[in-house]
């Protein structure tokens, strides 16, 4: 059966963007480091947006997933782009209520019951389905995500998007793996304790 991966930046505090939202790459609590970008490209380079793997000459088919759910902010951030699909070479879906009904977009919008469609995306045959973001919506989701790849940032914001942005809940997830980079980004990679 396919796993449903939250793969994400985080901070030592748990935020994966400040207050406002938007998009924290780059930024001094989210710094794209040479080492950060190597480690993508060679582990998850499905994970990097269609306009980047054309620059760095990726292509074929992704090593851990063949689609990625993302919330309606998170897609924004590709709109705000020129972006209407971030990740061409992926089945993508966005979780969005304002989208629905557009037939006008390469993506697939689901407007109701997010957390069905994953367990239908589950069962199906094929790699695993990548969770973009953001932190509702992985709030939402929770009940089906079977493993965590955060990559966390040696900072501290204080405030903001919380990893997973809802009610108090529980879930418990044991350590499988972790590369520590030289730029300052740990990836700790943790499974589901089902």
């Amino acid at each position: 059966m396919r796993r449903l991966v939250y793969l994400v930046a985080v901070t030592l505090d748990g935020f994966i963007a400040g207050p406002e939202g938007g998009d924290p790459s780059g930024s001094d609590a989210f710094p794209i480091t040479p080492d950060l970008v190597e480690l993508l490209a060679s582990t998850y380079p499905e994970t990097l947006p269609g306009p980047a793997r054309a620059a760095m000459g990726i292509e074929g088919p992704g090593r851990h997933f063949d689609t990625v759910v993302e919330g309606r902010a998170s897609y924004q951030l590709g709109l705000d782009a020129g972006l209407d699909d971030a990740y061409p070479h992926l089945r993508h879906l966005v979780v969005s209520r304002s989208l629905a009904g557009r037939d006008d977009l390469p993506v697939e919008v689901v407007a109701d019951d997010p957390l069905a469609r994953v367990r239908e995306l589950k069962a199906e045959d094929g790699l695993d389905v990548w969770l973009v973001g953001g932190g509702t919506l992985a709030h939402a989701l929770l009940p089906e995500v079977d493993r965590l790849v955060l990559k966390v940032n040696p900072t501290v914001l204080g405030s903001g998007i919380s990893l997973f942005a809802g009610p108090e809940t529980s879930a418990r997830f044991t350590p499988v793996d972790q590369v520590d980079l030289a730029g300052g980004v740990r990836v700790v990679t943790l499974d589901r304790v089902r």
